[in-house]
């Protein structure tokens, strides 16, 4: 099994998750072990009662006040900031089962070449190699973990996850509107999908160790 780190509370254990994460961000691109940040973002689901009146010279599209409620939805980014690439998958549930086919997808559609897909991600229970096992055969479940590598962000820290940059800019962007059902749902999101890995739009971070010792100096045992 890879590494996998403690859950942290505060003190060392949260700087030794900080560290690793961090000392996995100044790494370069290796197209062997590429680096991959994951997150998910709830969505609401709400449709319009009225049709809403189209976008005309001056005017933007006009929406009335009611909306009627139709559920919630889930969206799992996966993005390697290095290279400028994010997937963005719309569910409407974020179980283990549906966290182990976007760590499938990783594997075999996404980086079927790469030797180690190295893991950014956070605590959430379903985040474990045990999801691989609740959802697939042992045997299918063993060959997906050993393509992986999990680095966790320390509790109280998942803003050292890239994946939350990625998903506050396809919010900003994307998810102001209403999203009615989970058909507009995915139209948007692989429209966004698209257009940014087009762009090849990377990431600038910054934040290192050394800044880390000096800037939360006080985090430190």
């Amino acid at each position: 099994m890879k590494k996998q780190w403690c859950i942290p509370t505060v003190g060392s254990e949260f700087v030794a998750c900080m560290e690793d994460v961090l000392d996995l961000y100044a790494l370069p691109l290796d197209t062997a072990y590429p680096q991959v940040c994951f997150d998910e973002r709830p969505v609401q689901l709400l449709g319009d009662v009225y049709e809403p009146i189209p976008t005309q010279p001056g005017q933007v599209r006009r929406y009335d006040y009611e909306y009627q409620r139709n559920g919630t939805a889930n969206l799992f980014v996966m993005c390697q900031p290095l290279a400028g690439w994010r997937e963005v998958k719309a569910t409407r549930h974020r179980t283990k089962v549906d966290f182990a086919h976007c760590m499938k997808d990783l594997v075999d559609v996404h980086f079927p070449d790469a030797t180690i897909i190295r893991v950014v991600l956070d605590n959430l229970n379903t985040h474990t190699f045990g999801a691989l096992y609740a959802a697939f055969e042992p045997e299918e479940a063993r060959r997906i973990a050993r393509k992986l590598e999990f680095h966790y962000t320390p509790k109280h820290g998942s803003w050292l996850n890239m994946a939350e940059i990625e998903i506050s800019i396809l919010s900003r962007q994307c998810l102001k509107q209403r999203v009615g059902d989970d058909h507009q749902l995915r139209v948007i999101t692989r429209n966004w999908t698209q257009q940014r890995n087009e762009q090849k739009a990377t990431i600038n971070w910054d934040f290192d160790v050394t800044k880390a010792r000096t800037k939360l100096a006080r985090l430190y045992p």
